[in-house]
């Protein structure tokens, strides 16, 4: 008698996630970390490597760059393939632009922001190359925050597909 109650109560916290498959709100937990990510990386790491001296920066990049891949890695290749698997699942301007968007990201990380990275971790420390990491990232730092909005809005307002 009270089970059939609870399941006449309609309008919960958890009924406001129902109608989101799990691959919807993965998505979303995917996307908010990167977000967080890319703003941290935007406002205080690239920021900061302008105070270190030629020999710390190259020093510490290295120990950087292969402990940020740990974390980057597996988030951008979770959100690559969920969202392969969405635009399998159907296609609308959620899903294709998610893909455009997020294999734009792909291309500029691997054949724009590595190099950059290499060229750092090869002893080129010069202020311009700095500077153009920062400025270059926004490009990246926008697209994720518009990524992330479209999940959220997806799992909040939209519901589905």
């Amino acid at each position: 008698k009270n089970s059939c109650k609870i399941t006449t109560i309609k309008y919960t916290f958890y009924d406001k996630f129902y109608p989101c498959s799990m691959i919807e709100i993965t998505r979303l937990v995917l996307d908010v970390g990167l977000l967080v990510l890319i703003w941290m990386i935007q406002l205080i790491v690239y920021p900061s490597f302008l105070f270190y001296t030629a020999k710390e920066l190259i020093a510490w990049h290295k120990m950087y760059t292969k402990a940020i891949a740990l974390i980057v890695i597996p988030l951008m290749l979770g959100q690559l393939g969920i969202i392969i698997y969405q635009v399998f699942l159907v296609q609308n301007t959620y899903t294709l632009t998610s893909i455009v968007l997020v294999v734009f990201l792909w291309g500029i990380t691997l054949l724009k922001f590595a190099p950059m990275h290499q060229q750092i971790s090869e002893g080129n420390t010069h202020e311009q190359l700095l500077k153009k990491l920062v400025q270059n990232n926004w490009i990246r730092t926008l697209i994720w925050t518009i990524l992330c909005a479209m999940s959220a809005a997806t799992v909040f307002f939209f519901n589905n597909l």
